[in-house]
């Protein structure tokens, strides 16, 4: 396996909006960013991904964007831009940027042109249909809600949105879309850009023809994935865009791709004839949850730890032989990881720790959401008035609208929310978590009095600092980034264990997922010549415990490390 400096990362993600306030408006920006650069260069990470900081009329969150090249006046300037960059190179740090690049904003300067008129010479940078018997083009639901196309009555014809009505798709079968990204991609990569997170990347080939989605559920709209997702062109587009840019530079590449398979993310992330350094896969997000048949609305559902090893095993060996992952629980599109697999009761801070382990001593480059290090949890608003979500607000208005009671759909969605993630970063106990001056555009989470940053930092034992260990333990054994992966006890529901082989060297990761004690037994076949040594837990271990048994606490973590 070719050893690089992305595989040895650790990435931590930044929701801007949510992160600090500068100016009191209530919005996080740039300038709060650089106030808190040495806060994150304390937890230790090497690259900060920013969430879209881009000129945007925020339809949703940022992921609209307006102007490719220029900053959200809510977020700062271009200079506060350059200041970022230049805080975090000064600390070491890397930064990647949100590439959005399956759709633009309504009020992208492309798309006011391409309305115009049928021969107006953007109309081609989006993909526009006329009606089909007074319909729309096709059958397609949007992933909010809804006909995934919007009639246009300038030029009588149809343009198709995945997401929002103020989102249309650019057409990537145009060779000019396809330059003008290109050169958007180098503008960024010459300003001091070190990689980027591509939204939604896998989709945009779509299917020639654009037909019709089988009908598998009710209602006049359909899903059309198999249409839209991992299209025909898909990887012509990345190997083209990976020849004209990504090779030019010594950058990391992360591709957010809904509906991929592991082939999929070997074929996109392969060192050889992939394109991508590696990928976000949703298969371990989709567990616990699953979509209402009345409303539509994702819902809570009961998981198994066995189908969260399989899925995690599945991505773990197929992208041995030549691809690299990525390790998530949870960024700004997820509910909190801790509120999902955790405890966030009484077992918060055992849990958070044991979910870090999980995450950061598996295979691929860990990321690190703003407050997992601190142990954030999910809110339940009382009220769809605090909950700022466009998709959820969609999808609420349509359930209430089928007659589903309000407060019903208000339950259904509280643990499912992409809020839960966007709630402000709780960084002391004074009035909005020290967040902002002023009123902050989403309401804080109600704990912060007792989590947030000043405590973790002054509590030798919190979350933060055992997240800082696990990143410091990354630098100092190989065997954790580029150590083979083999799950052992895959029929257990409680103990989730597995090796990391690298050599001589072995680690053997023990995780507790319940609040229930458990027995672990070390399987005949995990051998040592030396004593094993505990290298991290999250409670207090005898030294003379032998590792062949020993009884697991509520939420217990251990990583032994072994030689033979």
């Amino acid at each position: 396996m070719n050893k690089a400096w992305w595989k040895e990362s650790v990435v931590y993600q930044i929701y801007p909006r949510s992160f600090k306030d500068s100016n009191g408006d209530g919005i996080g920006d740039l300038r709060g960013i650089i106030e808190k650069l040495d806060y994150l260069q304390e937890l230790g990470i090497d690259v900060v991904w920013l969430s879209p900081v881009y000129k945007s009329p925020n339809d949703d969150n940022g992921y609209d964007i307006s102007n490719y090249q220029d900053i959200m006046d809510e977020f700062g300037t271009l200079a506060d831009w350059e200041a970022l960059v230049a805080g975090m190179h000064k600390r070491g740090l890397k930064l990647v940027m949100d590439l959005v690049v399956n759709h633009t904003s309504d009020e992208h300067s492309w798309f006011q042109q391409s309305r115009q008129a049928k021969d107006n010479p953007y109309r081609d940078f989006y993909i526009w249909r006329p009606g089909k018997d007074g319909q729309e083009p096709n059958n397609w639901v949007s992933f909010f809600s809804g006909s995934a196309w919007q009639y246009d009555e300038t030029t009588d014809e149809y343009f198709l949105h995945v997401f929002t009505k103020r989102q249309p798709d650019l057409n990537w079968e145009n060779p000019k879309v396809r330059q003008a990204v290109y050169d958007m991609m180098h503008w960024w990569l010459q300003k001091g850009v070190d990689g980027f997170r591509m939204d939604v990347i896998n989709l945009i080939s779509k299917v020639p023809g654009l037909p019709d989605a089988p009908i598998t559920g009710e209602g006049k709209y359909q899903f059309g994935g198999q249409f839209f997702a991992n299209g025909p062109r898909l990887m012509e587009f990345l190997r083209e865009m990976k020849d004209e840019v990504l090779s030019h530079y010594d950058i990391i590449t992360v591709g957010e791709t809904p509906l991929v398979t592991t082939q999929h993310g070997l074929e996109m992330t392969h060192e050889e004839t992939g394109a991508l350094n590696m990928v976000f896969q949703f298969e371990h997000m989709d567990l616990d949850r699953e979509r209402d048949s009345v409303t539509n609305l994702l819902v809570a559902k009961p998981w198994h730890l066995t189908a969260l090893k399989e899925i995690m095993g599945r991505w773990q060996k197929d992208l041995e032989t030549g691809g690299w992952n990525s390790l998530y629980l949870d960024n700004h599109d997820q509910p909190r990881g801790l509120s999902r697999f955790g405890d966030d009761g009484r077992y918060r801070v055992e849990s958070a720790k044991m979910l870090a382990t999980f995450v950061h001593m598996q295979q691929g480059t860990p990321y690190i959401y703003q407050g997992d290090e601190i142990g954030m949890t999910n809110v339940a608003f009382p009220s769809i008035e605090d909950y700022r979500d466009v998709w959820l607000l969609n999808g609420y208005q349509q359930a209430v609208e089928q007659g589903v009671d309000p407060e019903k759909v208000l339950a259904m969605i509280q643990p499912t929310s992409r809020d839960n993630a966007r709630t402000p970063m709780q960084w002391d106990a004074t009035a909005h978590a020290g967040f902002t001056s002023g009123e902050p555009w989403i309401k804080v989470n109600p704990n912060y009095v007792h989590i947030n940053t000043q405590q973790a930092l002054a509590d030798p034992d919190s979350i933060f600092y055992y997240y800082q260990k696990l990143i410091r333990l990354r630098k100092q054994h190989s065997v954790i980034v580029y150590g083979t992966y083999d799950l052992i006890l895959p029929d257990d529901e409680q103990i989730y264990a597995f090796t990391r082989t690298l050599g001589n060297e072995q680690l053997v990761v023990i995780l507790n997922f319940k609040a229930e004690t458990a027995v672990f037994r070390l399987p005949d076949h995990i051998t040592y010549t030396t004593q094993p040594e505990l290298l991290i837990s999250n409670y207090e271990v005898d030294p003379a415990q032998s590792i062949e048994q020993f009884d697991l606490r509520p939420f217990e973590a251990r990583v032994y490390h072994l030689t033979n």
